[in-house]
């Protein structure tokens, strides 16, 4: 082997790894809110967990991708510590798909249908279409689906480079003493943890193994004990992700690393054990391709068959090696781990956002009430809610900001897009709530008086205002194109409810029957419930447009009030019920 071989086999890595990132990334977009949807049916039963785990694994090609998502989810508040235990035990089965595509490269025969299974047979093709895919389409799903194919025909490419470069070690017989001396267990376990997290991935470390047993030098006594090494060497990712989360996602990853170190531990001590008793001639023996991905698999379901009736336990032994925190942590919100993930960083982001739409609407409606029934706890609460409101702004904001600039599908851009936008309508709602609040306290202090004329008025806008905000947050909140639809039209109904408001005050002024101080209070809080009814109709706005993949929210509702009878129905009806007759 020389220089030129060298600089081959680094060249095969570097290409193998590439494709296997790519095609990871791709599959991950690709899958979206399958995905999503996938891990959102997890429950307590341990066997939906164990199959989720296996399955987004097997999508995806990494255990350590899988588990970095579970450690953001348990961080996040997204997944419970005892249900990411059986997804953790799950994506160790799921990571072993790999090993067995990249067997395919042993397979040898003169016949042409079982040449066509071989990699070096249907590599270029996939490669080809997947080209076709990614320059030819401006859909973002079929460019994924290129990417897909390119990169897992840039990995097989890679896989073959190294195996033809380190073909000529089969001669060598220093490399032949380098792999009895992984013989000895120990020193074979470590070699396989300290290349896998190195590498950070333990499908790319066994695919390095596969390609050095196409040499012939690598027995079956030294790669068992090198792929228990892999799965432990796999857990480093998982563990360097959780570093700066709270206490349930250090525990998460820690359940990754003791899952496999004690699973490791039990069968090297099984595996050393038969080979010192019965010294089976199997391990004597060449490991072929197919071997290894078939031992690479019976490792990672032994060790889920050991351990998955003591998921209860594996939580009560991390608990205790990392105990409860003596002062209650702070709530970590929206992991950059699920960046990677679109689909799963926006549902994080909508969950946020559902909380910080619950605490502007909120702040709205108590603030209304203090007009009525003053209450300066009530204050305090308000206030403390668009401090919140505007904590949400800032972490989404900037969140959303970070997702833009990540490579992402048409539907997920339209979504952050929905999202950008919400946020500052529900952050100027909660502005208004404090505006009102002010406006409330003003009355009080100055003990100024409204007429029972001016207070059944303002009930009754107040009644307009409430449906409203009710309307826009199941647009929201369900999707429902029904209620965002019906917004519109009550927006219109209060801009002509605040100025039949504005009348009817005058001509109280001008009875004497309110003060002038009274008139800027009145004309503050109308000013104020107006614009939270306009905030409302972006909201829904902004609905019609993501369900209907537009993003024009103004010339949708110009072409609402302009051909739909609807609209001109529910307008009429929304008069009907609020508009004070003269």
């Amino acid at each position: 082997m020389d220089i030129f071989d060298v600089l081959n086999l680094i060249g095969g890595l570097c290409l193998f790894l590439f494709g296997m990132t790519v095609m990871g990334q791709a599959l991950e977009r690709r899958a979206g809110n399958g995905l999503k949807t996938l891990l959102g049916k997890l429950t307590t039963n341990k066997f939906a967990g164990l199959l989720t785990g296996l399955l987004v694994t097997a999508v995806i090609q990494s255990s350590s991708a899988t588990t970095v998502m579970v450690v953001g989810f348990v961080n996040s508040g997204l997944m419970t510590l005892t249900q990411s235990i059986n997804v953790i035990m799950g994506a160790n089965i799921g990571t072993t798909v790999t090993a067995w595509i990249l067997s395919l490269a042993g397979i040898e025969s003169e016949n042409f249908l079982v040449s066509l299974l071989k990699p070096s047979s249907f590599t270029p093709i996939l490669a080809l279409i997947g080209i076709i895919f990614y320059m030819m389409s401006k859909n973002s799903k079929r460019k994924d689906t290129g990417m897909i194919l390119l990169g897992f025909a840039t990995l097989m490419f890679g896989m073959q480079t190294m195996s033809a470069s380190v073909s000529g070690l089969r001669d060598v017989p220093q490399f032949q003493q380098l792999f009895i001396a992984f013989t000895n267990p120990v020193l074979g376990v470590l070699a396989g943890a300290v290349l896998t997290a190195i590498i950070q991935s333990s499908s790319a470390s066994v695919g390095i193994l596969q390609a050095l047993a196409s040499t012939g030098a690598v027995t079956y006594g030294a790669a068992v004990p090198i792929l228990i090494g892999q799965h432990i060497g796999t857990c480093i990712t998982a563990m360097l992700s959780s570093v700066g989360t709270n206490i349930n996602a250090r525990r998460a990853a820690l359940v990754h690393l003791s899952f496999n170190i004690i699973g490791g531990a039990v069968w090297l001590t099984v595996f050393s054990i038969i080979k010192a008793v019965l010294a089976p001639a199997l391990l004597s023996q060449s490991a072929s391709l197919m071997g290894i991905a078939v031992f690479h698999s019976v490792i990672s379901i032994a060790s889920t068959a050991l351990l998955f009736p003591f998921s209860n336990w594996l939580e009560k032994l991390v608990c205790k090696l990392i105990p409860d925190a003596k002062t209650p942590e702070k709530d970590s919100e929206l992991d950059e781990r699920l960046l990677e993930s679109p689909a799963l960083a926006l549902d994080q982001c909508r969950q946020m956002l559902e909380k910080m739409s619950t605490a502007a609407v909120t702040a709205l409606k108590e603030s209304i009430e203090c007009i009525f029934n003053y209450d300066s706890e009530k204050g305090e609460q308000i206030r403390q809610l668009e401090n919140e409101t505007d904590h949400m702004e800032d972490i989404i904001g900037t969140y959303l900001l970070k997702f833009a600039s990540l490579h992402h599908g048409d539907e997920e851009s339209i979504k952050a897009t929905e999202y950008m936008k919400l946020i500052g309508d529900y952050e100027r709602i909660a502005d208004h709530a404090v505006n009102i609040l002010e406006s409330a306290e003003e009355i009080q202090q100055k003990e100024l008086h409204l007429t029972d004329a001016a207070v059944q008025e303002l009930q009754n806008l107040r009644d307009a205002i409430y449906e409203i905000l009710d309307l826009a947050h199941l647009a929201f909140s369900g999707d429902d194109y029904e209620a965002a639809r019906k917004t519109e039209p009550l927006e219109q109904v209060i801009d002509k409810l605040k100025e039949q408001m504005r009348t009817t005050h005058f001509y109280r002024l001008q009875k004497g029957d309110c003060s002038p101080e009274t008139s800027f209070v009145w004309s503050d809080l109308l000013t104020n419930l107006e614009r939270v009814a306009d905030h409302c109709s972006n909201i829904s706005g902004c609905v019609l447009d993501t369900l209907d993949h537009t993003m024009n929210i103004h010339e949708n509702q110009r072409i609402f009030r302009r051909t739909d009878e609807d609209f001109k129905k529910d307008y009429a009806d929304f008069e009907q019920k609020y508009v004070i007759e003269s």
